[in-house]
């Protein structure tokens, strides 16, 4: 939905206010966060797979998670909400919920409860996880937290969410556009990425960072843009610093897509003040992850500069209807 929209008709209307809600929606916050009493917070988050058919209990179990680990919280509980297309089988909740499972077990979390149903019209499936998890109050961290002069970064890549929901949902076009069927195989195994608990309960831990944001719906460029808004500051970065795996190229040269706008769940982008720089190398090398410094933090309004080799690219505000892997999806549609 475009922002304007969001704004004029989703966060103006919050129902009833209460003093335990420390952090609710807000524009470029993907997490929620409420007082259980004293210095312990719960922190929410919900979020829904719609660009996706296989692995999508897998999918929406991470990335659910991974929001509330970019608070500095371990993810505890989930919530799955499964919404089968009306032509379902059996063996479709046997794969959907097969991956919700073996994603909590990875991650220690426990599904405490959800929905199971089927939607009238719907030609593939949805899955909805609502993730939760507990915390210090004063420890939490949020994507309204960056700093002039913080140095920014991301991890493993622009673009893997996406990449390999090609590889596994859209390889007979691969195959047509002349792709080989090893590199889509390769590109199959990023699914195996897209969780960035890991990394980012180790850099709060560390007290390295002072805002973290998984790069979901609009990839490295939305999650960007959505940092400079909730935190209201300008965020200068270099797309030659910005890393994009062989793969994830070779697909955007046969499709027609650009990387930075791809959905890339399990590419933390993150900030850090300047001093903290070595504490910020020592745990990617610590935990084998490889991570790229891209830019800085700025003075100034909510915008991102982006320089490309086409000139500067600026995103004045964050734009969550735009997204590479949706537009591929109108052009060629899939169905379960």
């Amino acid at each position: 939905m475009p922002g304007d929209l969001l704004r004029k008709y989703v966060f103006r209307r919050t129902g009833s206010r209460r003093d335990d809600v420390l952090v609710g929606p807000h524009e470029g916050v993907d997490v929620s966060v409420m007082s259980a009493g004293g210095d312990i917070a719960i922190i929410a988050h919900c979020d829904p797979i719609v660009g996706a058919l296989r692995r999508i209990g897998w999918l929406a179990v991470n990335i659910a998670c991974n929001d509330v680990a970019t608070a500095g919280v371990r993810p505890r509980w989930i919530l799955p909400t499964i919404l089968l297309p009306e032509k379902w089988d059996e063996g479709m909740i046997d794969e959907i919920t097969k991956d919700i499972d073996n994603a909590s077990k990875e991650l220690g979390v426990a599904v405490v409860g959800g929905h199971t149903g089927y939607a009238v019209g719907s030609l593939r499936p949805i899955v909805v996880v609502t993730a939760m998890g507990i915390g210090l109050r004063s420890e939490v961290i949020t994507s309204a937290g960056a700093g002039v002069g913080d140095l920014i970064y991301i991890t493993k890549g622009a673009g893997i969410e996406g990449t390999a929901i090609l590889a596994s949902d859209f390889r007979d076009v691969l195959f047509e556009k002349g792709v080989s069927g090893e590199l889509i195989k390769r590109a199959e195994t990023f699914m195996e990425e897209i969780s960035v608990v890991k990394e980012a309960l180790a850099l709060s831990e560390a007290k390295a960072v002072t805002a973290m944001h998984d790069a979901t719906r609009g990839g490295v460029a939305e999650a960007l843009a959505e940092l400079a808004a909730a935190s209201n500051k300008t965020i200068e970065v270099w797309e030659d610093r910005i890393p994009i795996r062989p793969e994830t190229k070779v697909f955007a040269e046969a499709l027609g897509f650009d990387p930075l706008w791809m959905i890339s769940s399990g590419t933390l982008v993150f900030t850090a003040p300047k001093e903290r720089a070595e504490r910020v190398r020592e745990v990617m090398h610590r935990l084998g992850i490889k991570c790229a410094e891209i830019g800085e933090v700025r003075e100034g309004g909510a915008e991102v500069l982006i320089h490309r080799e086409r000139g500067v690219e600026r995103i004045k505000n964050p734009q969550p209807e735009r997204d590479e892997l949706a537009r591929l999806w109108e052009i060629y549609p899939r169905v379960s």
